[in-house]
């Protein structure tokens, strides 16, 4: 088969990939949408003093309620350490907000099945506790205050703006008041198009690499990589090189999901795929920020301890769920290349994506353009102080 030949095949399955979770995604993010319109970041910092096991929840339930953009989880988590939130509450909050999100748990389902999204909200917990067990033991005050010198400096990492961005609604009543009034319909359009906007170069990208290395890379290439058939040897070695395998992927967000898949396949334990998952805060150009955020030395800290901490939850996960004989155990994940057709996957994506479109025409039709532009501010020199609205009450502070 040519290269133009294995081009157009991988585009093909990227495609039909797209296709089959396409659904998905839009109910994924309507649903954070909503959640994050009645769920305010003005006082935040303040339910985050220190690492206690309170604060600690607070910082988990608070992230699996905000963005799964991986960018804007890194921003808003320096934001809340610079207005006093205890550096390790922040941090979990960083975590959450990547793996304990309502839309990667509905893709997880969609494309690997129940198992992995009880897999990684059981592990992300387990991480978030290993992580802050490892921060009481080898974080020392000095490299806090050292941190916090070089978060004051406000260099600008990605995202800023909409890591700043507080639309929730402000109106009185019961959730479903809030959420079907005119301020709440506005928010849950402004949230649903921001959070698109900022993810879908990551699932662009994730969907052209499962294509791609569906295509090109032959089973026994991935078998001998992981090791596949070799018991323990397999579930050890697929959660330490799963993260590995992360890092170099440059795609975070749900965007690993489709890569996932494709690893799956390819014969990774169970465990890896969690940890290859829970290491989207691992790529690259995160770490760069992490490092203009922190400076140096946190930054490798972060990156030691989360890698240790990922490794350690998906070898968890494996062996729990092996224990209580719920483990998948065949290899078959989403990664097709056959065509659309007439099942209940197009009429769900029609249904959809009407939807979506009203929500985007209430998007533009009440400032959204304004705010699109305020996404990629950095709020250290750009201060957006109103959203200039058809409705009054629609507005969005960037503090």
């Amino acid at each position: 088969m040519s290269l133009i030949e294995n081009i157009g095949g991988a585009l093909r399955m990227s495609f039909v990939m797209l296709w089959e979770i396409l659904w998905a995604l839009c109910l994924g993010f309507l649903i954070s949408a909503a959640i994050q319109a009645i769920v305010p970041k003005k006082q935040v910092s303040k339910l985050l003093p220190d690492d206690s096991p309170r604060s600690l929840t607070i910082a988990a339930l608070l992230g699996a309620a905000s963005s799964s953009c991986s960018y804007a989880a890194v921003a808003i988590a320096r934001s809340l350490f610079r207005k006093g939130a205890n550096f390790t509450s922040a941090i979990a909050f960083e975590f959450a907000s990547t793996n304990l999100v309502i839309e990667l748990g509905i893709l997880l389902v969609l494309m690997l099945g129940w198992q992995f999204a009880a897999a990684e909200f059981v592990g992300g917990i387990l991480m978030i506790v290993l992580l802050a067990i490892m921060f009481r033991m080898f974080l020392k005050p000095r490299m806090i205050e050292e941190a916090r010198k070089q978060a004051d400096r406000g260099l600008p990492g990605s995202m800023e703006g909409h890591a700043d961005m507080d639309m929730s609604v402000t109106i009185r009543g019961s959730l479903w008041t809030r959420l079907r009034s005119s301020e709440g319909l506005t928010s849950i359009s402004h949230y649903f198009v921001m959070d698109w906007v900022s993810v879908w170069k990551d699932i662009a990208l994730g969907l052209l690499l499962a294509g791609l290395l569906a295509i090109l890379v032959p089973s026994s290439a991935w078998q001998n990589l992981f090791y596949t058939g070799h018991g323990a040897t397999s579930r050890i070695w697929g959660a330490i090189i799963g993260p590995l395998v992360s890092m170099i992927s440059f795609v975070c967000s749900i965007g690993n999901v489709p890569l996932a898949a494709v690893l799956w396949n390819g014969g990774i334990s169970f465990g890896g795929v969690i940890a290859f998952i829970f290491a989207d805060l691992l790529i690259l150009p995160i770490l760069n920020i992490h490092r203009k955020y922190y400076g140096m030395k946190m930054m490798l800290f972060l990156c030691i301890t989360s890698y240790v901490a990922m490794v350690a939850a998906g070898l968890g996960v494996d062996y729990l769920f092996t224990s209580l004989g719920i483990a998948p155990n065949v290899h078959h994940a989403i990664v097709s290349n056959e065509g659309i057709t007439w099942n209940y996957t197009t009429y769900l994506n029609i249904g959809f994506l009407v939807l979506t479109v009203a929500v985007i025409l209430r998007f533009f039709r009440t400032g959204g353009m304004h705010m699109l532009r305020a996404m990629e501010a950095n709020p250290n020199t750009h201060h957006v102080h109103e959203h200039h609205s058809r409705q009054p009450h629609a507005e969005a502070h960037v503090h």
